[in-house]
């Protein structure tokens, strides 16, 4: 069992089906509408700690109805909660999230609470981040508290992984503390200025992120699969698995949540990547974000089928 430590967002997602989604201007009418745990933080979280890893998650919500209902959301999947933080004065950030019929999306975040995190907020969890497996980010909470993440990693000799989602721009110099970085096209081309169209310019965004530092670059394509690289070799091109799709809107967050899990309980990069790339093929099958993130009983039998 790997030793996983999330520092990232958490919100909670208000979502609707609607048959196309809305253009400027445009009321639609949707339904049914559902609630549930979400945040890049707290579903790659959920689908480390279903995939059976030990997970601390580190993340700040308000003393409200949302508040209370994060609460048991970590308890249930059985989260080291000693370093959730509770802001008296912001509200637990929400996302606002439509879904059409074919399972594409658009989302409006409201940060909230999670969005105020500063560097005591991550210096506090020292702790957690010292005896991870991996450490594992995103880019949904503010610079100042992933700068302090990734350097306690590196006091520590902690791995990171980061996934830069949502993309902005960050110090380069971060970049030689990173261990795993998992771009999908649009933030490849954030952080090389590479469009990613094919495995020569995968392979051309990748050696530049090589060449600012991290090791293993992973570059995930969607539906059409991952390309591995690690900076020794041409890189590979890794097909996905193919399923009908209700919902993509976790499926980053459920392969970054199923990658951690498994290269930090020892896996091979490639095996940890088609067993990431299984727990986003079930993700998208199901509707949400954090509540479509699979147990480990199915992952086994999805991989063994």
């Amino acid at each position: 069992m790997g030793q996983v430590t999330v520092i990232g967002s958490y919100v909670v997602d208000l979502m609707s089906r609607t048959p196309h989604l809305p253009v400027p201007g445009e009321t639609v009418l949707g339904g049914p509408f559902q609630m549930g745990p979400g945040g890049k933080g707290g579903n790659q979280a959920t689908a480390a700690a279903r995939s059976g890893s030990d997970v601390t998650f580190v993340t700040k919500i308000g003393l409200d109805v949302f508040g209370e209902e994060a609460m048991r959301h970590f308890e249930r999947e059985g989260f080291n909660v000693q370093f959730i933080k509770r802001s008296e004065t912001d509200a637990t950030g929400t996302a606002l999230i439509a879904v059409d019929d074919r399972g594409e999306n658009n989302i409006v975040i409201a940060p909230g609470a999670c969005g105020t995190m500063k560097r005591l907020d991550v210096i506090e969890a020292e702790t957690a981040i010292k005896k991870a497996d991996i450490l594992l980010i995103q880019l949904e909470i503010s610079l100042e508290a992933i700068k302090a993440a990734i350097e306690q990693a590196s006091i520590h000799r902690v791995p990171v992984l980061l996934n830069p989602a949502p993309y902005l721009p960050f110090p380069s110099d971060w970049l030689q503390h990173v261990t795993y970085a998992t771009p999908n096209e649009t933030e490849a081309r954030g952080l090389t200025g590479v469009d990613v169209v094919d495995e020569s310019s995968a392979q051309k965004a990748a050696n530049f992120l090589h060449e600012k530092g991290v090791r293993v670059v992973i570059i995930t394509l969607g539906e059409k699969g991952v390309y591995v690289s690690d900076g020794t070799s041409r890189g590979k091109f890794i097909e996905g698995f193919s399923v009908k799709a209700v919902d993509t809107t976790g499926a980053g967050d459920a392969f970054n949540g199923g990658f951690a899990h498994a290269v930090s309980s020892g896996m091979p990069v490639e095996e940890a990547v088609q067993f990431g790339q299984a727990v986003a093929a079930l993700s998208v099958t199901k509707i949400g974000t954090a509540a479509s993130m699979p147990s480990i009983e199915e992952i086994k039998a999805f991989l063994k089928s």
